[in-house]
């Protein structure tokens, strides 16, 4: 059978789009891949837009998860995840973060740091419930609160502040109907981090509120000058924290889909019976891997971080040397210019960059309120590649002085 897919229509002409939910057909595609499209079949582009690590998941890693194929290691583990992988996830958070989980109840391996956030959501959200969430952000947050039946509140976080949260503006989002704070630090998108000073005012809002906590450390391992202090170590917050975390970004690993969520017994049990019934468990193969990673890939990941490091401080003097004001980033790996001084949009900006001058990033409009007049670099990339696109970037913002003149 041959359908014509141009038509896309079903019976009697009618539109196939008349089948989807309403909340669905009103969710937008994300903004970052509308410029990977773009960026498509396009020859010389250097991007600086991908958030993902430029390294190979290292050999002893990739290693393990082949000998586990070639042992036949490739059926179904415990929903939760293989006991080994929780033990080591466990000891792995006490060890460099102060957060102490029971693996046989309080941790659940997840498809990717992303599943988890979806469960977790999906497990507290009843229809109406507000979910805060500290923007410019990672994209994905909003439209899952809304799939989920929450309804997204923004909290603008400002570049005079590094972009951090106080507990002023969490405050004045604060209604009755407030139920969960997301938060995502080390940040993506504009790499700022919170200190255990800027945490405790926030947790203090967070219990006068009763608010659970659905923090996002998927940077965790990435921070620099300073070490990363996870919201679930401050005093009275692990109960009421779900720790979501993963191995992607430190350990070179996005293609492995390999994430994890700690919390309370009750709210793993709960977010436990929605993985059963849609993805059963995460991958096998995926979870040797990941276990690999925790008891032996330390030494590897800290040579990637300091790698970051050198490119953070590149791009960053690369970026103001072009004339564009940046924060100095201390986590993750992106830097967060702004281009206001240009007169440009941020999506202005950007596509202009990207046609004429073969340099691919994303408009910091598609990471929510305070995104505009911002532009997210990633440094993720080779240093001759940040160095060439540092020169166009500088390049593309003399020719915009040179037609305001």
């Amino acid at each position: 059978m041959i359908i014509n897919n141009a038509q896309h229509t079903g019976d009697k002409g009618k539109s196939m789009n008349s089948y989807l939910a309403p909340l669905v057909q009103q969710i937008q595609p994300s903004g970052i891949r509308k410029f990977f499209d773009l960026a498509a079949g396009s020859k010389d582009i250097i991007s600086l837009g991908v958030g993902e690590p430029d390294f190979k998941t290292p050999w002893h890693v990739r290693e393990a998860c082949v000998y586990s194929l070639e042992r036949g290691f490739t059926g179904y583990t415990s929903n939760a995840g293989m006991p080994e992988l929780r033990e080591g996830i466990a000891e792995y958070l006490e060890t460099r973060f102060a957060v102490k989980y029971d693996p046989a109840n309080q941790i659940i391996a997840t498809v990717g740091g992303s599943e988890a956030i979806d469960l977790a959501l999906r497990a507290l959200i009843s229809p109406g419930d507000e979910i805060l969430i500290p923007e410019p952000c990672y994209i994905s947050y909003s439209p899952i609160t809304a799939i989920g039946g929450g309804i997204p509140v923004g909290i603008e976080t400002f570049g005079k502040n590094n972009f951090k949260l106080t507990a002023e503006d969490l405050e004045a989002k604060i209604t009755p109907r407030s139920k969960i704070l997301i938060l995502c630090y080390p940040s993506n998108p504009t790499g700022a981090i919170m200190s255990r000073e800027d945490w405790e005012p926030i947790a203090k809002v967070v219990e006068k509120h009763d608010l659970i906590v659905i923090s996002d450390e998927i940077y965790a391992e990435l921070t620099y000058g300073s070490n990363h202090v996870s919201f679930a170590s401050l005093p009275g917050m692990l109960d009421r924290t779900i720790l979501v975390s993963g191995f992607s970004k430190a350990f070179a690993m996005t293609g492995w889909r390999m994430g994890y969520a700690c919390g309370h017994p009750d709210l793993i049990s709960a977010m436990l019976k929605i993985h059963q019934y849609t993805v059963m468990c995460a991958p096998s193969m995926g979870q040797v891997a990941a276990l690999e990673a925790l008891t032996n890939g330390m030494e590897e990941k800290d040579r990637m971080t300091d790698s970051y490091n050198q490119r953070r401080r590149l791009i960053v003097k690369g970026l103001r040397e072009a004339g564009l004001e940046c924060h100095e980033p201390q986590g993750a790996f992106y830097a967060f210019p702004s281009i206001q001084a240009t007169g440009l949009t941020s999506d202005q900006f950007a596509q202009r960059l990207l046609l004429e001058y073969k340099v691919a990033a994303v408009p910091g409009s598609v990471f929510g309120l305070g995104g505009e007049g911002y532009l997210r670099c990633s440094y993720a990339t080779s240093v001759s590649q940040l160095n060439e696109a540092v020169e166009r970037i500088g390049a593309f913002v003399s020719q915009l002085a040179r037609e305001g003149a």
